[in-house]
């Protein structure tokens, strides 16, 4: 199943997987070979937990291949009409706090909140696609309605 990805979060998540193939992978694979020719493994914390790491990093190597192979890669470039789309980094007001809040809109694979990275269906990233500078969203949060003004739009 294809997912919307920007080129900077493919080649961050590629980045990640060869990191983990090539460099982490081997280095615990050696670590735990060592630990076992110490003998006994039944009480051998550095074999136990080495081999737990393999583990761990195996797994994030498989997501990181599903993630990277169901890849699509979103050139971000700004619309025609300055409209909100897949790839722009908006800054909004809170038209209550009158706080500003900076958002990139990204896919699903990408997101991370406390970065300000949401995804396009995120309750937010749905209320802004299509949406250009100037005008008022609102959004349903779980503490309520919130307001915001859309003070720039940047691809």
């Amino acid at each position: 199943m294809k997912h919307m990805i920007s080129k900077e979060g493919f080649e961050k998540f590629k980045a990640e997987w060869e990191q983990l193939k090539y460099v982490e992978r081997p280095a615990m694979i050696n670590q735990v070979q060592a630990a076992a020719a110490e003998g006994d493994r039944s009480e051998n914390a550095a074999y136990t937990y080495g081999r737990m790491r393999v583990r761990e990093i195996d797994r994030r190597l498989r997501e990181l291949d599903r993630i990277l192979d169901g890849a699509q890669i979103i050139e971000t470039k700004p619309t025609e009409d300055g409209s909100i789309r897949f790839g722009a980094n908006v800054r909004l007001l809170d038209k209550k706090t009158k706080r500003e809040k900076k958002y990139s809109i990204v896919g699903e694979k990408e997101i991370d909140p406390l970065q300000g990275r949401i995804s396009l269906k995120s309750p937010i990233g749905t209320a802004l696609v299509g949406k250009k500078q100037g005008e008022t969203v609102q959004v349903q949060a779980p503490r309520g309605t919130i307001t915001y003004e859309i003070l720039e739009v940047t691809y």
